[in-house]
């Protein structure tokens, strides 16, 4: 299941519709989803004209080494947890040999005997941010080739960095999402406090967990944000892909009868990559190290994120527009 964006966020689906007492699970999906959704926009109808392709390609690897390596992590302990619930037997002192830190052992522990999803869930987010601290963040290569660049530094402008969870339909059949915006990848303790608001949004606002429980349901995931906006967006490319671009939304919206934005699936633009093993090393030095992420747990002041999702749209049709209107990528 660890072959690609697609077979990771799927198993993630299924293992939480047969195991919902693992709220993480449905986050985990959540979140890959979004991933799939980051690696085909880089092949989708803008950000080829704003990047060119060996751009992309570094930017595409580390979406996906950080995509494969919490599932190469995550994933083995829930299915040891689902074997705990179907053999009866505590299965837990099997953790290190899946590399699993030894942070997660007592939580695990606990949450055979208490049921209580909540510091489970938090704990995985704190150990699975930390997993890919010094294996993907911090790594020289992607912070060269990817996170200390222009165009990665521009994402919060432009509001690329957005994690969207769609919940339902308005009036006029265009999708409402809920998430959140994170302001700066590059730190561990916004990505952790970032995770924690994602997982009450999703668990703690009942319109929004009834429509992305239906959503999750209903549809598969492809990496094509057709999926969630099938009226905005299309896997099926209309025109050529050097055919100069014409505008096509209006308040983050199609206009009347354009064409709408290419957004093909995952498979129809990147292959599968090898997962390599992970580096070496557990990131648990003692309690100290882990304490401060579980100072507060506060629901996020703002997550309604329809409106800026249309405006980040809007402002990325924009910065396509004044490239190709001054020549450049």
């Amino acid at each position: 299941m660890n072959r690609n964006n697609v077979t990771r966020t799927e198993a993630y689906r299924a293992f939480y519709l047969r195991r919902p007492e693992v709220h993480w699970a449905l986050l985990a999906h959540m979140v890959s989803r979004n991933g799939g959704w980051n690696m085909t926009d880089l092949q989708g109808e803008w950000l080829p004209r704003l990047l060119d392709m060996p751009k992309r390609r570094c930017t595409f690897g580390m979406l996906e080494r950080a995509n494969a390596l919490i599932f190469h992590d995550a994933y083995p302990q829930l299915l040891l947890y689902e074997e705990c619930r179907r053999s009866g037997r505590n299965l837990l002192h099997l953790l290190p040999r899946f590399g699993v830190s030894a942070f997660m052992k007592p939580i695990w522990q606990q949450f055979l005997r208490s049921g209580d999803a909540v510091p489970l869930t938090v704990c995985l987010i704190v150990n699975e941010q930390h997993f890919i601290e010094e294996r993907v963040v911090q790594n020289p290569y992607y912070r060269r080739k990817v996170l200390n660049t222009f165009f990665f530094g521009m994402q919060s402008v432009l509001q690329l960095n957005q994690v969207v969870f769609p919940y339902g339909k308005d009036e006029g059949g265009d999708p409402l999402v809920a998430g959140l915006i994170l302001e700066n990848f590059s730190d561990i303790r916004e990505r952790i406090e970032f995770g924690k608001q994602l997982y009450l949004l999703l668990f703690g606002m009942p319109g929004v967990s009834k429509g992305v429980l239906a959503f999750v349901k209903a549809t598969r995931h492809t990496g094509s944000r057709s999926d969630y906006a099938p009226d905005l967006f299309t896997q099926v490319r209309h025109g050529a892909p050097t055919a100069s671009y014409k505008e096509r939304l209006i308040g983050g919206r199609l206009r009347p009868g354009a064409e709408p934005l290419f957004s093909p699936p995952l498979s129809a633009v990147w292959s599968d990559r090898p997962v390599d093993e992970p580096e070496p090393g557990d990131w648990f030095k003692g309690p100290d190290s882990a304490m401060p992420y579980f100072l507060s747990l506060d629901k996020p002041e703002k997550f309604e994120l329809t409106a800026d999702y249309r405006s980040a749209l809007g402002k990325l049709e924009l910065a396509v527009m004044a490239a190709q209107g001054a020549g450049i990528k």
